[in-house]
């Protein structure tokens, strides 16, 4: 597999160590860390700690550094959940599209009744409404848009890591406590 291309969601292929996860803890933390310090604190030698950033990084594990900025800080106050539904067969033309557009932060496919969520931020209320209804439901590909507003963004952990998650014990779990929103049958389709 080429590391630069894309791993699908849930699928990892390359295999990380005790010391491969304590190195992206701590550039987590600190990405402008330098590789004399990053090996002093993981305990390893600097030539090590540059071979495992660089094979991190060639693996597609690390994908970049970059600063944390605060967006309403930075002067986009608006946030908003933006669900849409897209006409079958028209997937690559639709991913196209919204690769090129900058308001939107993130876009992941979604199980249930929509097809995509896109995180977009915006300076203002009328910026975000402008955008969804001029922009996204313009596209021919777009079968159905549904958007939320963000009243108050607690906590965004950014990059979680394996060794982030809390081993839970095997508690036993009612199944169909998650709430499923099923696709309304009446719904029209595009043929």
């Amino acid at each position: 597999m080429n590391p630069t291309s894309p791993v699908p969601a849930g699928r990892s292929t390359f295999q990380i160590d005790e010391i491969g996860y304590r190195i992206l803890e701590v550039l987590r933390d600190n990405g402008r860390i330098s590789i004399a310090a990053l090996a002093q604190e993981i305990g390893i030698s600097r030539s090590s700690a540059y071979s495992r950033v660089d094979a991190l990084a060639r693996a597609g594990v690390i994908t970049g550094y970059s600063a944390r900025i605060d967006p309403a800080r930075a002067g986009l106050g608006i946030c908003a959940l933006v669900f849409v539904t897209v006409h079958p067969q028209t997937w690559p033309a639709f991913l196209e599209a919204i690769r090129e557009m900058p308001e939107i932060e993130s876009a992941k496919i979604t199980t249930g009744e929509h097809d995509v969520m896109m995180l977009i931020r915006a300076r203002g209320v009328e910026t975000i409404h402008t955008f969804v209804v001029d922009v996204i439901a313009a596209l021919p590909q777009v079968k159905s848009v549904e958007t939320v507003l963000v009243l108050d963004e607690i906590f965004d952990r950014g990059s979680l890591l394996p060794t982030d998650l809390a081993e839970r014990d095997g508690a036993v779990v009612e199944r169909g406590l998650m709430r499923y929103t099923r696709t309304n049958p009446d719904r029209p389709s595009r043929a």
